[in-house]
């Protein structure tokens, strides 16, 4: 399978090696990192770079806000099918509410590769071509290192989109009760080792409804994963077990009553460590994520609508 790959240039994460596991599994993939303006005029970057008959799959992992712009131009796109992390937007309150499925609506054809199970779920009631291939974490920029952990309680990330309000508020809460530290670091070797300081990681991913990076992040690094619980849909999925692999939590006063319990049997917070740690390292490096995006395209795609002889003869000068 031959394979066109989009991506942004400018992107927040480090998946460079995610980007290597699914063009390792491709026959061949070309990956293109298109800059801010490259994504915002899509017509113009294909007339001009793009030989498309040389795909048998066009693979998009851009910037939402733009591509939904756009969709009068990639709806007329042969085997198109679109990487999305951010899908689970389409159903909690942000300014992206709804905004996927009037997308896709329009193309409903485009195969869509969903980072959450749920989500992938409600894509396919809606009538979607949608399948879920979860997130996952870089095995080369994190692992565990065995050191010591002198500290208890933290959370490593951004609160500050609307979409984490969520998170924050939840945080802040937790706050009030616990010495929670709530910290960012630099990407890289900064943040690998400042999750293995970390004994109890707190993941606060609040009404998202499905587990973020940080989660197999936190895991990979040997940290006891406190994580909000998205449902035996998600959980199930993702072969998470509460504690035996993880520790789920549905609010504060959980939260608290099963790490008081935890700080208690220091042996069994490390037995749910290690175990979480080994099913991450087994299942959700970017490598293996790779893998299975490469699978979840190989299957034949729907037809699109017919272009009319107009539309066919516009493509065929860039327009």
């Amino acid at each position: 399978m031959n394979v066109l790959f989009l991506v942004q240039a400018e992107q927040r994460a480090i998946l460079d090696r995610l980007y290597e596991g699914i063009a390792g599994a491709c026959d061949s993939c070309d990956i293109r990192w298109l800059n801010s303006d490259e994504q915002a005029n899509l017509k113009r970057y294909f007339h001009e770079n793009v030989d498309i008959s040389k795909y048998d799959r066009i693979l998009f992992f851009l910037r939402f806000k733009k591509e939904m712009r756009q969709w009068r131009f990639i709806r007329t796109l042969p085997n198109l099918v679109i990487l999305e992390h951010d899908a689970y937007q389409n159903y909690i309150p942000c300014k992206y509410t709804g905004k996927f499925s009037a997308h896709y609506r329009r193309m409903p054809w485009v195969r869509i590769i969903s980072s959450g199970a749920g989500v992938s779920q409600r894509l396919r009631n809606e009538g979607f071509d949608a399948c879920f291939v979860p997130k996952g974490y870089d095995q080369a920029l994190l692992s565990y290192q065995g050191r010591e952990r002198d500290i208890e309680l933290a959370f490593v990330g951004s609160t500050k989109s609307v979409a984490y309000s969520g998170r924050k508020a939840f945080l802040d809460e937790l706050g009030r009760h616990e010495n929670l530290l709530v910290t960012k670091t630099k990407s890289g070797e900064e943040y690998c080792d400042t999750l293995n300081r970390i004994r109890f990681f707190v993941s606060a991913d609040v009404g998202m409804g499905e587990y973020m990076i940080k989660n197999f992040e936190a895991m990979a690094c040997g940290c006891v994963l406190l994580a909000c619980d998205h449902g035996t849909l998600e959980n199930a999925a993702l072969g998470f077990v509460d504690m035996e692999n993880l520790v789920l939590y549905r609010n504060v006063a959980e939260l608290r009553e099963k790490l008081d319990a935890l700080r208690g049997a220091p042996e069994r917070a490390a037995a749910i460590a290690e175990s979480g740690r080994r099913l991450v390292e087994q299942r959700y490096g970017f490598s293996a994520i790779g893998r299975q995006i490469v699978e979840a395209m190989r299957p034949p795609l729907s037809q699109g609508q017919a272009l009319s002889w107009l539309q066919r003869m516009l493509r065929t000068v860039g327009l």
